[in-house]
């Protein structure tokens, strides 16, 4: 069955890094576009990054743009995250997605907090 299972969140101080991990399984990974969101409490879900299937062509949330790497690696059918100079607004759970066509999955999410 389809899994997309985050990894990497936890508490950071702020200016602090992190790098998130969304290791896949049960579909093709190399042939879907790759996406970052997260949602804060009280907000809506919000696209963060994306990574597309041909070429990883990246792209960014204006927000993070800068601060943040998306990446992946198909021979081990993850993508990444890497999350430098980390502010408070940065808190979410983060989640991501694979997208094909009409087809969409997503993981359980990981709680990122930055907090001094």
């Amino acid at each position: 069955q389809v899994q997309l299972v985050e990894s990497g969140g936890g508490l950071v101080q702020p200016g602090g890094s992190l790098r998130l991990s969304c290791a896949a399984s049960g579909f093709t990974f190399s042939s879907y576009t790759m996406r970052w969101y997260r949602q804060a409490p009280g907000k809506e879900r919000e696209l963060v990054a994306v990574i597309s299937s041909i070429n990883s062509v990246t792209n960014y949330a204006d927000s993070v743009k800068g601060r943040f790497t998306i990446s992946r690696d198909n021979a081990k059918n993850t993508m990444y995250l890497q999350m430098n100079s980390l502010k408070p607004e940065d808190t979410a759970v983060y989640y991501c997605s694979a997208v094909r066509g009409l087809s969409a999955y997503w993981g359980q999410g990981t709680q990122v907090t930055v907090s001094s």
